[in-house]
């Protein structure tokens, strides 16, 4: 037995590993919800019900939904051209800095200049924070999935310094924060008496463009040939440098941005615990939606249903709320597994 690659993957094998990955994340889950001791099936739809059974709670979802179309773009654009980003949790954290550095009176403008300033600014600092691993990983062969991941605990210290030290509000009696951002810095509220704000339309836009550029563009082309294979780019002229580094501020500004709308959309601050984890997630919304841009709203949305409605299964049954983070990680390694088997099949 050898085992081969696939010339061509079916887009109906695609779609099949997102549902198998979504089925089995079903079936481990009411495992889970057995081995705690709750009923099941009531679970479940206690669940939903927490989710989607009303407006408030749709709001919520769709609120949470946004981080992770960011970050989950980030991560999809840069695997597409196999730049293991898996640092979009510190370039959230440092465009949630830019925006609240420059937004808290730093620059005095109306809401309709400022807002865009900040949303530029937050993207160029996420783009920054991944430029440093792109450039060792392209000139010095350095393993950005390393360089990506440490940078997360070093983002991690350098807001926990600031929020605690230059940046930290004077008026905050409890723990530490940042200056807040002015009022025509945030963003407006999509939905009166929710938390949803128009981060989520701008989440929906990127991914649109995202879809339109890795499809129709020049651009986009040069990135599926240099993940594909980049020896044949180059020996066709294509700068893998070049492609890599566009790619470097495309994703690492994607995920800026979620660090951008959270301060201007929900918080109007920094915190420490700004992000429950959207960098990491987003690693597995990007595998979800198989690295498609525009697959990626759906699969935040459903990972979104997931986490807040287990909240909703965590009160009513006294189930431990771990088992959302729990079936959205096995969901990823599901994904992998179908991935391989995508790409490759086994000859006797």
């Amino acid at each position: 037995m050898r085992i081969e690659r696939r010339e061509t993957g079916s887009p109906y094998r695609v779609a099949a590993a997102s549902v198998l990955a979504l089925l089995v994340m079903l079936l481990l889950g009411s495992l889970l919800i057995a081995a705690a001791g709750a009923p099941i099936l009531p679970s479940w739809r206690a669940l939903l019900v927490g989710a989607l059974g009303s407006r408030l709670a749709i709001s919520e979802v769709l609120t949470r939904t946004t981080p992770l179309i960011f970050t989950g773009l980030a991560c999809a654009i840069a695997f597409r051209a196999r730049l293991w980003n898996i640092g979009a949790e510190g370039q959230l954290y440092a465009g949630a800095l830019a925006v609240a550095a420059l937004g808290s009176g730093w620059i005095a403008a109306p809401a309709i200049v400022l807002i865009p300033l900040l949303l530029v600014a937050g993207a160029l600092a996420g783009s920054l924070y991944l430029l440093g691993p792109t450039l060792l990983k392209r000139f010095l062969n350095v393993d950005e999935v390393v360089t990506t991941l440490l940078l997360n605990f070093v983002m991690g210290l350098i807001v926990s310094m600031l929020i605690q030290g230059p940046m930290r509000d004077p008026l905050s009696m409890g723990w530490p924060q940042s200056m807040p951002v002015a009022d025509q810095a945030s963003l407006p509220k999509l939905m009166a008496q929710t938390r949803l704000h128009w981060g989520f339309v701008i989440a929906l836009a990127f991914a649109l463009i995202a879809s339109l550029v890795e499809a129709r563009s020049v651009l986009g082309f040069k990135r599926r040939v240099v993940g594909a294979n980049p020896q044949a780019a180059r020996f066709a002229g294509m700068s893998a440098t070049r492609v890599m580094l566009v790619t470097a501020l495309w994703s690492g500004g994607l995920a800026g941005l979620a660090g951008a709308v959270e301060v201007m959309g929900l918080r109007g601050y920094v915190t420490g615990d700004l992000s429950p984890g959207f960098g990491y997630t987003g690693v597995i919304v990007a595998m979800l939606a198989q690295l498609n841009p525009l697959a990626v709203v759906p699969s935040a949305f459903v990972v979104a249903v997931v986490f807040v409605g287990a909240d909703a299964m965590s009160r009513i049954f006294n189930v431990p709320g771990y088992i959302a983070d729990v079936m959205v990680g096995l969901s990823l390694f599901v994904m992998l597994g179908t991935s391989f088997l995508l790409g490759y099949r086994i000859r006797r």
